[in-house]
């Protein structure tokens, strides 16, 4: 599993990084690979706001759909829209091109109660050992 040492996690593995006055948000590398080979990504629309822990999308795969969870309360400021012609992206590279969308925080504060690398490696781990 990587990690990125410029991104903060969820426990429902997404993860957030600040540009700017804007955070852009993706699925981390151990969730792209419980995701594989994924065939479409459902993103909401620019402006559309969202209350940190809100579902906001979906990633589907040939076997399974998994929503993904906003990790930041705020407003969609950009959608990653190469994913509509390639979604392969997110399995190729979570933390980079295959980034989902870009938010305009309400609260940019939340953004340190996210987990940094450590404590979401315990996360994981603890899923593993339930499997």
């Amino acid at each position: 599993m990587k990690l990125d040492s410029t991104v903060r996690y969820t426990e429902t593995h997404e993860w957030a990084r600040p540009e700017g006055d804007e955070f852009v948000v993706g699925i981390s590398d151990y969730a792209q690979s419980e995701l594989p080979d994924v065939m479409r990504v459902e993103l909401p629309d620019v402006g559309d706001t969202f209350t940190k822990g809100e579902a906001f999308g979906v990633v589907e795969t040939v076997k399974a759909a998994a929503e993904i969870f906003v990790p930041l309360s705020g407003e969609v400021t950009a959608l990653n829209e190469a994913l509509e012609a390639t979604p392969e992206l997110v399995n190729q590279d979570p933390y980079g091109a295959g980034w989902l969308i870009r938010l305009k925080a309400s609260d940019p504060a939340e953004w340190d109660q996210l987990l940094d690398g450590e404590a979401y490696t315990k996360v994981v781990e603890a899923e593993k050992a339930k499997h």
